[in-house]
C-alpha cells in the first residue's frame, strides 16, 4: 500500500521500505535521528517525489483524496484557534455518522472534555484528544507520533490496548521512544540511526538481548516480556 524509495535530504539518508495493506509499523530511534521528519515525508507535508500509495505517487493525488489515505497525528496539539472546544476541533476532520465523535470520546473515557476549550487541555488530555482525532479521521494509514507521551500508566495501557485492537485504524505507523510499548505491540519495526535505517524487520528479532546490546550497549535489558532501562 505505502512505499518510499531512495529518499534523502539533510536529515534522512537513502530511506526505502514498503508497508503492506493492513500492516503496522513501529519507528524508533534516538532524539534528532529523523523519525518525525520521516513521518512528514510519508504524508507529503515535506514535498517529495519518493512516496507512493497503491503504486501511485502521493504528490499527484489530490489533497481531498490524500487525506482519506494517510493521516499524520503530531506529538503535540497544534490548532489555529485555541478557543475551539474539543468537539469543534474533532469536527474539523469528521465525515462520519452523527454521534460518532461522542462514541469515540466515551471509548477513550474523555467525554468530560467534549466542551472544554483546547487551550485549557493539559498535556495528557491533549494527547488523548489527538488519539481521538486519529479515530475520527479514519484514514487507511495513520501515523501517530509519540501517542503515549505525557500519559499516566493507566492511560498508556488504555492506548496500548486500543492500538492493538481497534479496527478503525487500518494501518498504523507508531513513532515512539517507549521501547517497552514497541515490544509489546509486536509490530514490524524500523530503527533509525543518524537518519538511516539500521534495522527493518520483525519485532521479536530486534528485541533479542544480543541485538539490543549492539544498538544500546548495557543501557537496556529484557525482563520477561518487558524492556527496561538497566540503571
Amino acid at each position: 500500500m505505502l512505499g518510499i524509495t531512495d529518499y534523502s535530504d539533510g536529515v534522512l539518508h537513502d530511506i526505502s521500505f514498503t508497508l503492506g495493506e493492513g500492516e503496522n509499523l513501529v519507528i524508533i530511534g534516538a532524539n534528532g535521528t529523523g523519525k518525525s521528519t520521516l513521518a512528514r515525508v510519508l504524508c507529503s507535508l515535506i514535498d517529495n517525489r519518493s512516496v507512493t500509495i497503491d503504486g501511485e505517487p502521493l504528490h499527484r493525488i489530490p489533497r481531498k483524496e490524500r487525506k482519506k489515505l494517510i493521516n499524520y497525528v503530531p506529538a503535540e496539539l497544534e490548532i489555529f484557534d485555541p478557543y475551539l472546544s474539543v468537539t469543534e476541533f474533532l469536527e474539523l476532520a469528521f465525515e462520519g455518522e452523527a454521534g460518532e465523535i461522542a462514541r469515540i470520546l466515551e471509548a477513550l473515557d474523555i467525554s468530560h472534555l467534549s466542551l472544554k476549550p483546547c487551550r485549557e487541555l493539559s498535556s495528557g488530555e491533549s494527547a488523548l484528544v489527538l488519539i481521538a482525532s486519529a479515530l475520527v479521521h479514519g484514514a487507511r494509514c495513520t501515523i501517530l507520533d509519540e501517542p503515549t507521551a505525557n500519559l499516566d500508566p493507566r492511560r498508556t495501557k488504555a492506548i496500548y490496548e486500543l492500538l492493538r485492537t481497534t479496527g478503525r485504524l487500518e494501518s498504523r505507523i507508531i513513532i515512539t521512544h517507549d521501547l517497552n510499548l514497541a515490544k509489546k505491540l509486536g509490530y514490524r519495526l524500523l530503527y533509525l540511526h543518524d537518519g538511516a535505517i539500521e534495522y527493518l524487520g520483525d519485532s521479536e528479532s530486534f528485541f533479542e538481548p544480543e541485538n539490543l546490546r549492539n544498538y544500546f550497549g548495557d543501557s537496556l535489558k529484557v525482563v520477561g516480556e518487558h524492556v527496561v532501562v538497566d540503571l
